[in-house]
């Protein structure tokens, strides 16, 4: 009887250390980290649509870590204490599944696009094995004053009607979109090696192809596009029909003159009518996001890819736009 009470005692002695040093220490010690620079308390929308990503399991896919290795650079800047002030520890998640939520508000800052992925993840990212949250949405005749349809691509709709949120999805969005990581302080290291330098120009007497492959850095280009441009355009620049427009064959994309296609990613786009097709997405501005040199790297794998043809940018001329500021 004694042993068997040691042995009960013993085990309950141990757990409650571990229990102590593994959770209640590590909740004191993130509580008194003060906030980082632009991190500020979620609203009472978004913490309605956290506690929904919590219920639906999506921690269980997806982490809010972002680790200092290069593996993890698509996912944004390495995670800092101070990013996690109003957060708590369960939701950095240990499974990859699916891709790091950190910043996956700067990366698909559309509700469209985060409102058809919830529907039906393919319509999106045709390999997703994420499941669909259908349930997060009602399909009805007409849609109801005050609401808006979510334009899911055809061969994704419902047969009949027109597929509106619930409370839930519009909470669950108002998380994800909240979900972006504040600049860190100027001077303070990231922990990550500086990038490799870009290739040098292509040599004299060699051809305009190659010339104009040569005279951007590819690699990143197609990097930056990526994790920055593919949710939305497609990796093949296909764009989604009524949704998001195609890249590949886009006026703007092939015009001579790049300058309207650096306002585009600078400023962003909405409303207007692309060879005849108006979309129903948002482009968002990346001026605060990505840096000249970025910008010009991913406009000049847009302009050389896909069958696109068109002459290329540099930083420079990035720089002189953006100083130009938002065009009326």
């Amino acid at each position: 009887m004694y042993k068997l009470l040691a042995i009960a005692g013993g085990s309950t002695l141990m757990y409650a250390v571990w229990s102590v040093m593994m959770a209640i220490l590590p909740g004191f010690e993130l509580a008194a980290v003060p906030p980082g620079d632009g991190v500020s308390q979620l609203t009472l929308l978004q913490q309605h649509g956290r506690d929904v990503y919590v219920s639906e399991g999506c921690a269980y896919c997806h982490t809010q870590q972002v680790r200092p290795l290069p593996v993890d650079q698509i996912f944004g800047r390495p995670s800092a204490p101070g990013d996690f002030a109003y957060q708590t520890p369960e939701l950095l998640g240990s499974e990859r599944t699916g891709p790091d939520l950190t910043n996956v508000g700067a990366r698909q800052a559309s509700d469209v696009w985060q409102y058809i992925h919830l529907y039906d993840p393919r319509a999106v990212v045709p390999q997703s094995v994420m499941p669909s949250f259908r349930a997060l949405f009602k399909v009805v005749d007409q849609v109801p004053a005050g609401e808006q349809a979510v334009p899911v691509p055809k061969a994704y709709a419902p047969a009949h009607g027109v597929v509106i949120p619930t409370a839930k999805a519009k909470a669950l969005v108002a998380y994800l979109l909240s979900l972006k990581q504040p600049p860190l302080p100027k001077g303070q290291s990231t922990g990550m090696a500086a990038p490799a330098p870009a290739a040098p120009p292509a040599p004299k007497g060699s051809t305009p192809a190659a010339a104009t492959v040569a005279s951007f850095d590819a690699a990143n280009g197609s990097k930056l596009f990526a994790s920055t441009c593919a949710a939305c355009h497609g990796a093949q620049g296909a764009g989604v029909p009524g949704v998001f427009p195609p890249l590949a064959g886009n006026p703007v994309v092939n015009d001579k003159d790049p300058s309207e296609h650096v306002r585009v990613v600078l400023h962003g786009l909405h409303g207007r009518a692309i060879n005849g097709t108006t979309y129903a997405a948002q482009m968002p501005s990346f001026a605060a996001q990505l840096s000249d040199a970025q910008i010009a790297d991913i406009i000049d794998h847009e302009r050389t890819s896909w069958g696109n043809h068109a002459p290329t940018v540099t930083a420079k001329q990035v720089a002189a736009i953006r100083a130009k500021g938002e065009q009326p």
